[in-house]
């Protein structure tokens, strides 16, 4: 359960869940011909799974998956609930969020309050769906992100309908996708204007900073099992950076999503940079492990914290940012 959270992170995906998602789309109509207001329009939308969700109104009180949350709440929407593998107090990119007035419905990863999500009076739930491996194969019988099983998802969807967002595939699909549903659902178009130039500067400067740094960076979850480094190719945001120019570790395990070293190995694991999932080991964990306390990276300082950024264009241009930074002040080690 413990992989399958990860994976399902925002992890990492995070994390959502939206890449491969060309034939996603919304639709607004009026019923009246078109004298009546956005917010009185039937609105549908055709999920990742090919499922068309409609409701009789534009959906307003709308409860997200925290992934989620975070892109619709940079876009100016503010969800009446919120649900995922950490809480928003927890979770390092809520910090500097407007989260007034948004209900946490749980404090793990499957925990819903049912009776708390129904008194919120959802017109809507949005969350995201991972796929099973590298061709982006998704499990229709598997519940989505966020719920325990397919019996809570039944449950919740009993409440309100569930919208799901595929986080899987090409960084940019995802981010076009989510932003798409977020401006369905009423986002503030300068917002999400503002936050695509603020993108398009944080790419070039990323691009520039790993052009001239030439730094191996290594994505990682740890914990006492063993060290996860994971696969580029197989997480939305990491292949997005891979695209714009940083030499992302693809690790030597085979699998998908991630690579999986014991700590009898995890001296394998090489690179310039390491990016530190909020989760699970710390720094101070790590330089506890013998085989990976003289880790290069870990031994210089190059350590930074992966948080899986919400894939939207403001939460991506603050993280490029930094990335920029962290890789400007760092130097060249393998």
């Amino acid at each position: 359960m413990k992989l399958r959270s990860l994976l399902l992170t925002a992890v990492a995906a995070s994390a959502l869940l939206l890449a491969g998602c060309s034939s996603t789309g919304t639709t607004a109509s009026s019923a009246d011909g078109g004298g009546s207001s956005a917010a009185d329009r039937a609105w549908s939308y055709e999920d990742a799974t090919g499922t068309t969700v409609k409701v009789d109104h534009t959906p307003k009180r709308v409860v997200v998956l925290n992934d989620l949350a975070i892109s619709f709440v940079q876009y100016g929407l503010h969800p009446v609930g919120t649900f995922g593998q950490l809480t928003m107090a927890s979770d390092a990119r809520f910090k500097g969020l407007d989260t007034k007035g948004i209900t946490q419905l749980g404090k793990s990863y499957g925990d819903i309050d049912l009776e708390q999500l129904a008194a919120l009076r959802p017109d809507l739930v949005v969350t995201s769906v991972y796929p099973t491996d590298a061709k982006g194969t998704l499990d229709p019988k598997a519940p989505a992100y966020g719920f325990k099983d397919a019996e809570q998802q039944r449950q919740v969807a009993a409440i309100a309908p569930v919208v799901q967002v595929k986080w899987g595939g090409k960084g940019l699909d995802v981010i076009n996708d989510v932003t798409g549903l977020a401006e369905s659902l009423g986002a503030e178009q300068s917002k999400v204007d503002a936050a695509e130039k603020r993108f398009d500067t944080a790419k070039t400067k990323l691009e520039t900073v790993a052009k001239e740094q030439d730094l191996r960076v290594v994505s990682m979850y740890a914990d006492g099992d063993g060290a996860y480094v994971t696969r580029p190719s197989d997480e939305p945001t990491l292949q997005m950076y891979s695209d714009f120019g940083v030499d992302l570790v693809t690790p030597k395990p085979e699998g998908f999503y991630w690579g999986i070293y014991s700590w009898e190995n995890a001296g394998q694991i090489s690179g310039d940079v390491l990016l530190l999932s909020q989760q699970g080991y710390q720094v101070a964990d790590l330089e506890k492990q013998p085989t990976f306390a003289d880790n290069a990276a870990l031994a210089a300082g190059q350590v930074h914290s992966w948080t899986f950024p919400a894939l939207d264009y403001a939460s991506q241009a603050q993280y490029m940012t930094e990335l920029a930074g962290w890789l400007q002040d760092s130097k060249k080690l393998s």
